[in-house]
C-alpha cells in the first residue's frame, strides 16, 4: 500500500475530500496523509508554495506530482532528482479556453466601446466576421491546442507557433515572424523558460500588424512590460490584456493598472480544479504502481 504525501498544505483544504475520492475511483488502496517520516513516503502530491523544499531525504519516493501548470519554480531545486509531474487538468484547461475565447471575441466585437461608452455616441460600426479576424497562438501544448481548437470552431483563422516542430504549427525563429505578422489577436500560453522570458520585445511586437491586440493568460514575463507600454502608447499595440505578471499581484503602482489600452485579471484565465485535478493525480499513482509511464513528465532540460 503506498504512502501519499500531501505537501501542500495551504491547498489541503480542497483536496481533503477530492483526493481520497478520485484514488477510491482509481482503485488505489493508499495511505494519504499530510505528515511522514520521509523514507516511507512514496508519492508527494505537491506545489511550490509548500515549505517542503529539500528532497533529500525522499529515497523510497517514486515520483512529484506538482499540482500546478507551472513548474519553473521547481525545476532549479538541485535536491529534486525523483520524477516530476506538471499538472494537465481538464477543469484548468476549460477555464482557459473560455478566458481566451472571451476575450478574444471581446476584442473582435469591439464590445468596450458599447459597454464603456460614457458619451452616449451613436456608433453603428458592424466587426468583421471572425473568419476576416487572425489569431495566433504562441504555445501549442495542450492549452494553446485547446484554445486554437474553440477559436477555429468560431470561424477565426488561427495560426499556431511552437517552439520545436509539431503538426501544422509554424516554429523556429522564421515561423515566430511569420506568425507574428498577421496576427490581429495575439494570445501568449508559453511556459516560462529562459528561452522564453521576454520573447515579445520591442522588435517583436513591432512584427504585429497595427492595432494588434494581446492576451496574456500564459506568464508574466513573455512580455517586455517596458516594450509592451511603449508600444501601448504609440497605437502600435492597440490593447493587451493580461492575466499574468512579473510580480502577484500586481503593484498597485504598476502602470499597467492605470494605463487605458490595458486591461487588468488577476491571474483568473485558468484554475486547477480539485476534483479534476485529483483524477490526474490518481492516474498518475495507478501508473507508478503498475510500471506505467508518468504522465505529463517534466522535461528538465526544457523547463516543463
Amino acid at each position: 500500500m503506498p504512502t501519499i504525501l500531501f505537501a501542500a498544505p495551504s491547498l489541503w483544504p480542497e483536496y481533503r475530500d477530492a483526493l481520497p475520492a478520485a484514488l477510491a475511483e482509481a482503485g488505489i488502496d493508499a495511505t494519504l496523509v499530510t505528515e511522514a517520516a520521509p523514507e516511507m513516503v512514496d508519492y508527494i502530491v505537491y506545489a511550490p508554495s509548500s515549505p517542503l523544499q529539500d528532497f533529500t531525504p525522499y529515497t523510497r519516493t517514486k515520483a512529484v506530482l506538482n499540482l500546478w501548470a507551472g513548474v519553473e519554480r521547481i525545476t532549479g531545486n538541485p535536491t529534486l532528482t525523483q520524477p516530476l509531474t506538471r499538472m494537465v487538468d481538464p477543469g484548468l484547461t476549460e477555464g482557459m479556453v473560455e478566458w481566451v475565447t472571451g476575450h478574444t471575441l471581446r476584442h473582435h466585437l469591439g464590445m468596450d466601446r458599447h459597454i464603456v461608452n460614457p458619451g452616449h455616441v451613436w456608433d453603428p460600426t458592424c466587426p468583421p466576421l471572425a473568419r476576416e479576424r487572425p489569431v495566433t497562438i504562441l504555445g501549442m501544448g495542450a492549452l494553446g491546442s485547446a484554445c486554437a481548437t474553440a477559436l477555429r470552431a468560431l470561424n477565426f483563422p488561427v495560426t499556431g507557433w511552437s517552439r520545436t516542430a509539431k503538426p501544422g504549427c509554424l516554429h523556429g525563429q522564421d515561423g515566430l515572424a511569420q506568425a507574428l505578422a498577421t496576427a490581429q489577436i495575439l494570445v501568449t500560453l508559453l511556459p516560462k523558460t529562459p528561452e522564453t522570458e521576454n520573447l515579445m520585445n520591442a522588435d517583436r511586437l513591432a512584427l504585429l500588424p497595427q492595432g494588434a491586440v494581446i492576451l496574456n493568460p500564459g506568464r508574466g514575463p513573455l512580455i517586455d512590460d517596458n516594450a509592451l507600454l511603449a508600444a501601448l502608447d504609440a497605437g502600435h499595440i492597440g490593447h493587451a490584456t493580461l492575466d499574468v505578471f512579473r510580480v502577484e499581484p500586481l503593484p498597485q503602482g504598476h502602470p499597467f493598472w492605470t494605463h487605458p489600452r490595458v486591461t487588468v485579471t488577476p491571474h483568473i484565465a485558468a484554475d486547477t480544479r480539485a476534483i479534476t485535478a485529483s483524477r490526474v493525480i490518481a492516474e498518475n499513482i495507478r501508473r507508478g504502481e503498475a510500471g506505467e509511464p508518468f504522465l505529463h513528465l517534466v522535461d528538465r532540460a526544457r523547463g516543463y
